[in-house]
């Protein structure tokens, strides 16, 4: 049986994501952290067949994001929240979480953009609006895992 209590428990740690990325451009190891023990302690109600396939892929998007990481494309927080998110997305919904994903990274650079340009940002005391060049992807990462899980637990409810 299905349990939606996993996934209710990872809507918190995504929005401290998504606040710690915005006003620090820095997401904590302790929010990885946190999601992993969260899934550890909850695999008792995941199917057990998707239990090895919910970790091979977590593992490939840690892999992948590495590379991007030495590659300077990706922040190490965003690897690591990313991967640890990826835990709780059946791998039948691979498809659903990758356009939501895409779709919240759209978003999230079409906004962090425009308030960037906004005169009231110039010198503001959060750091992915004071005019840095890079994109706090948490924020994307923290909106695709809050509305994957309402999709999940629309699905659930059906």
């Amino acid at each position: 049986m299905f349990s939606i209590l996993p996934i209710l428990l990872t809507v918190p740690v995504l929005v401290l994501v998504a606040y710690c990325d915005l006003r620090f451009m820095r997401i904590p190891n302790v929010l990885s952290i946190l999601l992993v023990v969260l899934f550890v302690g909850s695999s008792l109600v995941f199917p057990p067949n998707d239990l090895l396939m919910r970790v091979s892929v977590a593992a490939g998007v840690f892999g992948l994001g590495f590379v991007g990481f030495c590659f300077r494309l990706l922040g190490g927080g965003d690897v690591k929240i990313l991967a640890a998110l990826m835990l709780f997305v059946p791998v039948q919904n691979l498809e659903v979480f990758s356009f939501l994903f895409s779709g919240s990274l759209l978003l999230g650079v079409l906004t962090i953009v425009g308030l960037r340009r906004l005169p009231q940002t110039a010198g503001h005391p959060w750091k992915s609006l004071s005019g840095s060049v890079k994109f706090p992807m948490g924020i994307s990462i923290a909106l695709a895992g809050i509305l994957h899980a309402v999709y999940l637990i629309a699905s659930y409810s059906h």
